[in-house]
């Protein structure tokens, strides 16, 4: 839990830092197309990355156990984040984020396979909604710092706190268990991973897998993490706090949206709480970047419920991605899933980027259009499993 918070606060540190730091770096030749496009680029970069790290550091806990890769994972991460004060360009800015990003990327399939093969069953939805919160709580921890002040001239010290977490590896290798399951199901022949995923007994559930976690991850990559970027536009330049205060309140129903979506889907089933989630965030986002065009108490409401709404998801995953995949297979599969979604995602953050230009600088049309997505998966979720009340295939 505490390796996915700390990787929360790495998810949210540039949609808080981005635009100042851009503007920042760009200097006279800055503007507000051009701080999209760079901002667009460079999330694509550490989502690419961290579409990489999720299928790196899935492999690595399948080989050498969740407990040891995980750790390292959280080394990379938090380290090479600190390295972020010191860059001077965005390109060298976006370096470092795709670098970070290959640690971030693992942590999920990590945490997500050692949680739930340690638990008994009944506990996976209470567990799956407590490790799809913690990221959010670290999204919710990275607002509450940049109430420090985060300016176009004062916002690296920003990367320094994000390399804190480093110290928890102590933690993790020093006392954190094995998972007893995952010991078992190393014992046998080691068979090339990838190749079974990919392999015909588990390729549908694979490229479902995918598919499910990249409309999630477009949604809120290509217009939802944008909310604290487009406070601070509509807000003015003198109210420096709109982009902290929007990260909060989109935390914290972030918090509250990822801890019931896996008792949705324990009450109603995993597919009718699919199209459940997809359908509230198309409405929700509809209804925000449509009707809302001023910052103000009902923005705030909207960011709090478009969180909530849009982070439902990945309380969803951890209850969901493990009944799918065998043990031997599972951190691979499961960064595999995730992960590959982050790549289509970046691609959605790039139009996004894009869209805004393409806009008048309009982040509520472009967010208008990336999130037309739920849609798509309202349709695919029909043609997946069902996997209610079914013990984790070993």
């Amino acid at each position: 839990m505490l390796g996915w918070l700390f990787d929360g606060y790495e998810l949210g540190l540039f949609p808080l830092i981005g635009r100042d730091a851009l503007w920042n770096m760009l200097g006279a030749t800055g503007n507000e197309a051009a701080v999209g496009a760079w901002y667009g680029w460079i999330t694509a970069c550490f989502l690419v990355g961290a579409a990489v790290g999720g299928t790196l550091f899935g492999f690595l806990g399948d080989r050498i156990g969740r407990v040891r890769a995980m750790g390292i994972s959280i080394l990379t991460y938090s380290l090479v984040t600190g390295i972020g004060y010191f860059v001077r360009t965005p390109l060298q800015l976006g370096a470092i984020r795709a670098i970070s990003s290959l640690g971030m990327g693992g942590q999920w399939s990590l945490g997500v396979a050692l949680v739930m093969e340690c638990w008994p069953e009944n506990w996976r939805p209470i567990l799956a909604g407590v490790m799809g919160a913690a990221s959010n709580i670290g999204f919710l921890l990275v607002g509450f710092v940049a109430l420090a002040g985060v300016t176009r001239s004062h916002w690296r010290w920003m990367m320094l706190v994000a390399a804190l977490p480093s110290l928890l590896v102590i933690f993790v290798l020093g006392f954190t268990p094995e998972s007893q399951r995952w010991r078992e199901a190393s014992k046998g022949e080691k068979q090339p991973l990838l190749r079974e995923v990919f392999g015909p007994h588990l390729l549908s559930r694979t490229l479902l897998g995918i598919a499910f976690a990249s409309i999630a991850l477009i949604g809120t990559w290509g217009s939802v993490q944008w909310l604290p970027t487009w406070a601070d536009q509509i807000a003015g330049a003198s109210n420096h706090s709109a982009k902290a205060f929007t990260s909060l309140l989109s935390s914290v129903g972030a918090i509250f949206g990822a801890l019931g979506a896996p008792f949705v889907g324990a009450r109603f089933g995993r597919r009718p709480a699919y199209f459940l989630l997809c359908l509230s965030s198309f409405t929700l986002c509809a209804i925000l970047f449509h009707f809302v065009h001023s910052y103000g108490p009902v923005f705030l409401f909207f960011a709090f419920a478009v969180g909530g709404s849009t982070a439902t998801f990945y309380g969803w995953f951890p209850l969901y991605f493990p009944e799918i995949f065998p043990t031997r297979v599972r951190a691979t599969a499961q960064g595999t899933c995730f992960n590959s979604g982050r790549l289509l995602a970046a691609v959605g953050a790039v139009a996004g980027g894009q869209l805004v230009g393409y806009f008048g600088n309009s982040y509520a049309r472009a967010g208008s259009v990336v999130t037309l997505v739920y849609l798509v998966g309202m349709v695919v979720i029909w043609l997946a499993p069902e996997t209610k009340g079914n013990p984790l295939p070993d």
